[in-house]
C-alpha cells in the first residue's frame, strides 16, 4: 500500500511554495500533489479529465483554498461530501478569509477544519507544519475502502 498522500488546492503560487516548504521543513515527508484551481481539484479527486490516468488513491487529506478560480472551494466542498467514495476524506480549509460566512458555510458544508492563513512566514509556516503533522502522522482516518 502506497503511503498516504496530501492533497494542496491552492491558486497563489507563493502561497504553494510556502506551504510545501514548511511542510518539508517539519519533515512531512508525504507526497504533496498540488491542483490551482477548483476544477482541477474535483478531476484529481474522481481521477476525470487530466487526471483521469492518475494512480487509484485519496489523499489522507485536502488543504482546500476558498477562492479559486473556474471553481470555488464551497463547491469543491459539496462535491466531496456529496459523493460516498469522498465523503470521509478530511477536508481542512485553508484560506486568507477571515468572514464569519466563509467559516459558517464551511462547516455547514462538512469541512474537518477552518484555518486562516497567517500573514507573517513564519506564523505560516508554523501553521502549515502543524496541519502537517497533524493530519498525515497523528489523526487516525477511517477505512480506506471508501477511497477514490
Amino acid at each position: 500500500m502506497n503511503p498516504p498522500k496530501l492533497l494542496l488546492v491552492e491558486d497563489n503560487p507563493q502561497d504553494e511554495m510556502l506551504t510545501l516548504r514548511a511542510l518539508r521543513r517539519a519533515n512531512v515527508a508525504n507526497q504533496v500533489d498540488v491542483v490551482r484551481d477548483g476544477q482541477q481539484a474535483v478531476d484529481w479527486l474522481f481521477r476525470e479529465g487530466e487526471f483521469q490516468d492518475r494512480p487509484e488513491g485519496g489523499p489522507a487529506v485536502v488543504l482546500l483554498d476558498l477562492g479559486l478560480p473556474r471553481l470555488g472551494g464551497l463547491e469543491v466542498l459539496a462535491r466531496v461530501r456529496a459523493d460516498e467514495r469522498t465523503r470521509l476524506i478530511p477536508v481542512v480549509i485553508l484560506t486568507s478569509s477571515d468572514e464569519e460566512q466563509d467559516r459558517l458555510r464551511s462547516y455547514l458544508g462538512g469541512a474537518n477544519s477552518f484555518v486562516r492563513k497567517p500573514v507573517d512566514f513564519a506564523d505560516f509556516a508554523e501553521t502549515v507544519a502543524g496541519l502537517g503533522v497533524y493530519w498525515m502522522a497523528l489523526n487516525e482516518p477511517p477505512g480506506r475502502g471508501v477511497r477514490p
